[in-house]
């Protein structure tokens, strides 16, 4: 007989389980999934406080403290990197799915990304609630404009993602580049040291990458007082936004079959 599912219908199906299979295997694989995802900013924030007090570096950032500072870049980083680093495995890990006629190449990529942005969304509201009771100011003060810059970072890193899934898949040493790459995109893109101590011109070129732009923007959402570098724009992100998404869809509608047999 016949099935009289919509195409949406049979989708949002498919999406249903993807995302149940991946939430229970992200968040009850391992016992010790949850304490590394609260673990690694908390770390991350605790040595780089150590840092700054050991050089007797200012205590604040463009008219903001740092630990507010550098809890927004990092969590804007960490969204945008999750989705990049965990669409690297997704089609080689859901491989056995594709039996399955309904599952695409491209399912578990949006799930997987959904689900990182969920938990880093959850963790982040976490921070901002015990940042109140330790009296450190983390509420935003444009709180929409603030959802904006955190959904334009979580879609950047689906763009990039969907490309790098499709790349990655057939060309495996992209993968271990990209890997390496984590910590170096880190650096360059304001999350640990502020963007506005360098020369002007090492700025100019810091402002290609438009992680930069993303980071900036949340932080400004957060902080009105804050006083970020000159060049910070939400539509230069979003080209590049846009224009990975569509070229990532483009890799996983031209190239489903091979994705499929990889």
């Amino acid at each position: 007989m016949k099935s009289t599912r919509t195409s949406w219908q049979v989708t949002r199906s498919v999406w249903y389980a993807l995302f149940m299979r991946e939430a229970l295997a992200k968040t009850t694989g391992d016992r010790m999934d949850w304490f590394w995802m609260l673990f690694e900013p908390v770390a991350m924030v605790v040595v780089m406080v150590g840092i700054r007090a050991v050089i007797s570096m200012r205590s604040s950032i463009g008219g903001v403290d740092f630990i507010p500072w550098f809890v927004c870049g990092l969590f804007g980083f960490f969204l945008f990197r999750e989705n990049m680093m965990r669409s690297l495995g997704a089609v080689a890990a859901s491989r056995g799915l594709f039996a399955y006629r309904q599952v695409k190449p491209v399912d578990p990529i949006f799930i997987r990304c959904g689900i990182e942005g969920l938990l880093k969304s959850i963790i982040f509201l976490v921070f901002i609630f015990a940042g109140q009771l330790l009296a450190i100011n983390l509420i935003p003060d444009a709180p929409l404009y603030a959802l904006f810059s955190w959904f334009s970072l979580w879609f950047f890193g689906l763009g990039v993602g969907l490309t790098i899934s499709v790349v990655s898949t057939l060309v495996p040493e992209v993968g271990k580049i990209i890997k390496l790459l984590s910590m170096p995109l880190m650096l360059i893109s304001g999350v640990m040291f502020p963007l506005n101590y360098l020369p002007h011109s090492i700025q100019s070129y810091l402002l290609f990458n438009p992680i930069v732009h993303g980071i900036e923007n949340l932080r400004l959402a957060f902080f009105s007082s804050y006083r970020t570098i000159d060049g910070i724009s939400m539509t230069y992100l979003w080209y590049w936004t846009l224009g990975f998404t569509a070229l990532g869809l483009l890799l996983h509608l031209r190239f489903s079959m091979k994705l499929r047999a990889a």
